[in-house]
């Protein structure tokens, strides 16, 4: 994109590898729908059709078209993949995720009282077929806050080593669990641990519901940060935060220039 001069971050050009933004849409109308991907797909990485809302919306083909016109990939919510589990239909949901020529599935326990050892072994059965993204964190946040980070770290080099390409935090479409306190608090101590742990920030993605929380992963890990559970309409006003072009980043990105 042009920018006319002035000096802002790098951006990757699609399809990006880092710096993406993944948006959630929990049922929105198709025509809203397709004017924010159309209007904005440049900036729009993926969609994530958020727990179950693919099973009972009317539109979803006309919606996945749309998607594919403007190259912006898409995947079904974690929860309807634990939602398939726990009837023992693993197999419907394979041929679901197929029949709707999904390459990118989310495989979670956020939901689903299964350890992340037994996640892990759902992310190898089906690595062979798709691009996954697990999602470490449990929507419960009672549970969420008595996870140390030392847990954290180890479910998220766990998914890794089964054969995740990505691991998602979880923080809920309200920002309201996992990485977050049941208030909406961001546990900074754990994202500040895993930030420093050594982990590769690319492979990271980091849901951030709101401008509070995309402010905070854009401060601590810089404009390249992996993000998702993102608003419809935040999908311009993130790609103004990444650059430093909203008030809230403005002096964040001093050092990385194109």
């Amino acid at each position: 994109m042009k920018h006319f001069g002035l000096k802002l971050p790098a951006r990757q050009e699609k399809p990006r590898t880092r710096g993406l933004t993944i948006l959630i849409d929990n049922g929105l109308p198709c025509n809203y729908f397709k004017d924010t991907i159309k209007g904005a797909g440049h900036y729009i990485d993926f969609v994530k059709f958020g727990w179950g809302t693919s099973i009972v919306s009317l539109n979803l083909e006309e919606k996945m078209t749309c998607l594919k016109e403007n190259d912006v990939d898409y995947f079904f919510g974690g929860t309807l993949f634990e939602k398939f589990l726990s009837q023992n239909k693993l197999d419907d949901f394979y041929r679901y995720c197929k029949m709707y020529d999904c390459r990118y599935i989310e495989i979670s326990n956020g939901t689903l009282p299964i350890t992340n050892r037994e996640k892990a072994g759902y992310i190898s059965d089906f690595a062979g077929e798709f691009n996954i993204f697990s999602e470490v964190g449990s929507k419960d946040s009672m549970i969420s806050g008595n996870s140390s980070s030392q847990e954290w770290i180890e479910y998220i080099h766990e998914d890794f080593e089964a054969g995740a390409e990505k691991v998602i935090t979880e923080a809920r479409e309200g920002g309201t669990s996992g990485i977050c306190t049941g208030s909406g608090d961001i546990r900074f101590d754990i994202i500040e641990e895993i930030i420093s742990s050594g982990l590769n920030l690319d492979h990271l993605i980091f849901e951030a519901p709101n401008k509070k929380m995309q402010t905070c992963f854009l401060s601590l890990a810089g404009p390249q940060v992996n993000l998702a559970n993102i608003p419809f309409a935040d999908a311009i006003a993130l790609e103004t935060l990444r650059l430093g072009l909203r008030s809230d980043t403005f002096h964040n990105y001093q050092e990385e220039r194109v």
